[in-house]
C-alpha cells in the first residue's frame, strides 16, 4: 500500500522479471489494475519489472465518501508515488485511455522520471478526456455515450456483471469477434480483487481543468510510443495521429482490428510493439 496523500493509500504489486527495467502500468478511468490481460502482464515481464497499481476509488485503494475531492489531473503525481514506492528512479510507463492522459501529464512535468512512455487508445491533452469533438476530432461513439448514462445504476451483482460485458461488447468495436465469457472472466477478478461489486464511477465526475496543455507535448523528447486503435469507439482515429503529431519524439503504430479493448487476440502484437519500443530505448540507456 502506497500512502499520496492524507488519509489516501493505493494498492500496488510488482512481477516479471526483477533485474529488468522498470515499466509501469497506468490503466484507464473507473478500472482497477485487475483489468490489465493477465497475458500482456506476463508478456511484458519477460523483459521487464512490471508494477502495476489500483487508482484512486478503484480496486483496493482507497475509496472516496461521496463525490472525489480531486482532479483527474492530481491522479498523475500518485503514479511518480508508487514508483518511489518500489525505489525506482526511471521507469517506461505504459498508460491506456486515461492512463494515457496521465502519462502526457508526465511527460510535461516529470519528464526525468520516464525512460519512455507508451500512449494507447487515447486523445492528446487538449482534446477531451474521452474524446468530445474538439479540434475537428471524433468524438465518443453514440452508442457508447447512450451506454454510460446508466453507468452509476444501483443492479444486484448479475446485472453489474452483464452491464460491465455489454460496456466492453461496445468497446471491443465490431471487427475483432468477442469473447463474452473473456471478458466475464476478467470481471469476476476484478470484483474478487476489490472485494465489491460497486461500480467505479468517481473518475467520470472528478474535475478535468488543467488538462488543456496539448500545446506544451511539441516540446517533449522521451522517447514515446503512440497506439492507435482503429476501431476505438471513444478515441477513434484520427486521435492517435494527431496525438503522434504533436509529440516530436513520438512513432506511431496501429493493431488492426482493436478497439477500447485488450481481448487476448491483440496480446501478442501489442508486447511486440511495446517492448520493441522499450528494449530499443533501453539500449542507448548506459549501464
Amino acid at each position: 500500500m502506497v500512502e499520496v496523500a492524507d488519509g489516501v493509500q493505493l494498492w500496488a504489486e510488482e512481477s516479471g522479471d526483477p533485474e529488468g527495467s522498470p515499466l509501469l502500468l497506468v490503466m484507464g478511468a473507473n478500472a482497477s489494475s485487475a483489468t490489465w490481460p493477465t497475458g500482456l502482464v506476463t508478456g511484458l515481464g519477460a523483459h521487464h519489472r512490471v508494477i502495476r497499481y489500483d487508482h484512486r476509488d478503484t480496486g483496493r485503494s482507497t475509496t472516496s465518501v461521496g463525490p472525489p475531492t480531486y482532479a483527474i489531473r492530481d491522479l498523475a503525481p500518485d503514479a511518480l508515488a508508487v514508483l518511489d514506492a518500489f525505489g525506482v528512479d526511471r521507469a517506461h510507463v505504459l498508460g491506456m485511455s486515461m492512463g494515457g492522459t496521465l502519462v502526457q501529464l508526465l511527460l510535461l512535468d516529470a519528464a526525468h522520471r520516464l525512460l519512455s512512455a507508451t500512449l494507447l487508445a487515447t486523445s492528446a491533452l487538449g482534446s477531451g478526456l474521452a474524446g468530445d469533438g474538439t479540434d475537428g476530432l471524433p468524438g465518443v461513439s453514440d452508442r457508447l455515450l447512450e451506454l454510460w448514462q446508466s453507468m452509476a445504476d444501483d443492479r444486484d451483482e448479475d446485472a453489474e456483471l452483464a452491464w460491465r460485458v455489454e460496456h466492453w461488447r461496445v468497446l471491443n468495436g465490431d471487427v475483432l469477434p468477442f469473447d463474452a465469457d473473456e471478458f466475464r472472466a476478467m470481471e469476476s477478478r476484478a470484483a474478487t480483487h476489490a472485494g465489491t461489486w460497486h461500480a467505479p464511477t468517481a473518475h467520470a465526475v472528478a474535475a478535468q481543468d488543467g488538462l488543456d496543455r496539448g500545446h506544451e507535448l511539441r516540446a517533449v523528447a522521451v522517447p514515446t510510443l503512440v497506439v492507435q486503435a482503429p476501431e476505438d469507439p471513444i478515441n477513434p482515429p484520427p486521435h492517435g495521429r494527431h496525438l503522434a503529431g504533436l509529440i516530436p519524439s513520438a512513432t506511431l503504430v496501429s493493431v488492426p482490428g482493436m478497439g477500447h479493448a485488450l481481448p487476448g487476440s491483440v496480446v501478442p502484437e501489442l508486447v511486440a510493439a511495446v517492448t520493441h519500443h522499450t528494449l530499443s530505448v533501453d539500449r542507448t540507456v548506459p549501464s
